[in-house]
């Protein structure tokens, strides 16, 4: 007899960190669990399988999460969980809940012991069995239904690229202070001005049509910026949509970065919640955080965008617009806005059939969108790339024609 349970509707906007442990190819029942969350209302930032202790609680405090979530089916969870609670504690997490999960591999002995070290629950098989998915998923959200900002006056001084966990709150501050309109939000944009002051920081977006490959090229732009810029703080911001019916969403960008396990990066994923654009209305004030932060570049990616689409513009000093091979006709390109303002144009997948051809074509409508006439399209800004492909020789051409784009403009 299945067991019928009425989704819990939250309050707060809850996000969550989900992933399977280390050494443990089992995604199948997490990914279950994460759909669900994401049918309730939840921002599920998902990291896959086979990730470390240090991976999940570094997300954690970057993402500012109310929760993680972690299915272990490798045998060594009382090891796994009991550090995740000692490492969260260490970072100044010790309000984030933990949840886990690994069927019968997880005995009642073991679970009795990870729930009195720290870890809110670990749900069994009879719990499953009791509760049904959506009763599992309804006590886990209520668990998670509250603020984590905890503070209406934040000690700027102590706003550095190194207090992640600072820089995460204060980002999250911002998005609650917009939504709500109580006039918090003009205080806190007033002490970030303070802290900017007149520097100038180079932010560079980069936005395209979904599926395209941005985060993948994100993520090879950065393993370049970090092997030749040394000392360098970097932040990234991923933006994601939300689901119109449901208000959840998957932010799925971080399972795609291999270069942001690093100190010198933070990562910080936002969803566009009530946003009509590509862009979440809170993206500008995320910025102006990470700029007061001290970071010294900031990378902007947008969620996928249609043909008119070209927000991102007004908020970066450099745009990279990322796109495949596959527009249809070549008459389609008369109708992307981003090829009027864009500074670089990436063709990604190159290796697929009709890559070459796109290229082409895309440098020819580029040529007469700007009325360049006087130069030949190979000339133009545009770059066929293979962003899957280590060292890939079109991703190193667009990494130095950003840095030039960046000389040039800041």
């Amino acid at each position: 007899m299945s067991v019928k349970t009425e989704a819990y509707k939250p309050e707060h906007n809850i996000r969550v960190v989900t992933a399977t442990s280390l050494f443990d190819g089992h995604d199948a029942a997490i990914n279950i669990m994460r759909r669900i969350l994401q049918d309730t209302g939840v921002e599920v930032i998902h990291l896959g399988h086979n990730r470390s202790v240090r991976e999940i609680v570094d997300a954690a405090i970057q993402e500012d999460v109310q929760g993680v979530a972690i299915s272990s089916y490798q045998g060594g969870h009382v090891e796994f969980f009991k550090y995740v609670v000692d490492l969260l504690k260490e970072a100044g997490g010790s309000h984030i809940k933990v949840f886990g999960g690994g069927g019968g591999v997880i005995v009642l002995e073991e679970i009795r012991e990870l729930q009195a070290y720290g870890v809110t629950k670990i749900y069994s098989p009879e719990d499953g069995a009791r509760m049904g998915l959506q009763g599992m998923i309804k006590h886990m959200v209520q668990h998670l239904d509250f603020s984590t900002v905890r503070m209406d006056d934040f000690n700027f001084d102590k706003l550095t690229p190194d207090n992640k966990y600072l820089v995460a709150n204060l980002i999250t501050a911002v998005e609650q202070a917009q939504a709500r309109e109580n006039g918090h939000l003009a205080r806190l944009r007033s002490e970030l001005n303070k802290r900017i002051g007149d520097r100038k920081i180079p932010v560079i977006g980069i936005t395209g049509t979904g599926g395209a490959g941005k985060s993948s090229v994100t993520d090879e732009l950065i393993l370049r910026i970090l092997h030749d810029i040394k000392d360098i703080n970097l932040a990234v911001i991923s933006c994601d949509p939300s689901r119109r019916k449901t208000g959840g969403a998957l932010l799925g960008d971080r399972i795609r970065m291999n270069a942001i396990d690093n100190p010198s990066v933070y990562m910080r994923s936002l969803a566009t919640r009530g946003s009509q654009t590509e862009i979440p209305l809170v993206l500008a004030e995320a910025i102006d955080v990470v700029k007061a932060a001290g970071f010294d570049l900031i990378i902007a990616e947008t969620a996928g965008i249609g043909q008119g689409d070209s927000s991102i513009i007004d908020l970066v000093d450099v745009a990279i617009y990322v796109m495949t091979s596959e527009f249809g006709a070549a008459s389609q390109l008369e109708k992307i806005d981003m090829l009027d303002f864009a500074d670089l144009i990436v063709v990604n997948k190159y290796e697929k059939l009709g890559g070459e051809d796109a290229v082409r074509d895309v440098r020819k409508q580029v040529q007469r969108n700007r009325k360049a006439w006087d130069r030949l399209p190979a000339e133009m800004p545009v770059f066929g790339t293979i962003a899957s492909k280590f060292n890939d020789d079109g991703v190193t051409a667009l990494y130095h024609a950003a840095l030039d784009v960046l000389a040039e403009k800041c």
